[in-house]
């Protein structure tokens, strides 16, 4: 007796299979040819039309511009004594004073 899978493929199987396979190759072949990337990456472009509060995306000089600005922003406050809300108390601290601020107070109850 011979197992009903001993059977040869049939020929639409193969007939299907080989449509399949030209269509993924004609689909590469139109890719390859008519597909050409731009020279230029997206965040390199040139912005046209920008809003003001956009304006600092326009080239790398400006980004880095924005960038060192804010950074010495964050070093000013980081190292600075200030007041944040002066009805509440609340203030801004050097971060190695509010630390050794944290230590003592929580060094004092063990």
């Amino acid at each position: 007796m011979s197992d009903s899978n001993d059977h040869p493929p049939r020929p639409v199987s193969l007939i299907t299979t080989l449509f399949v396979l030209t269509l993924f190759v004609g689909f590469l072949f139109l890719v390859r040819h008519f597909y050409v990337p731009t020279a230029t990456s997206p965040q390199n472009a040139v912005a046209e039309n920008l809003s003001k509060d956009l304006e600092w995306k326009a080239t790398n000089a400006s980004r880095r511009a924005v960038l060192q600005e804010l950074r010495a922003k964050e070093a000013k406050q980081a190292t600075s004594y200030e007041w944040v809300d002066q009805k509440a108390g609340v203030v801004r601290l050097p971060i190695e004073r509010a630390m050794q601020l944290t230590a003592d107070q929580y060094g004092a109850k063990k």
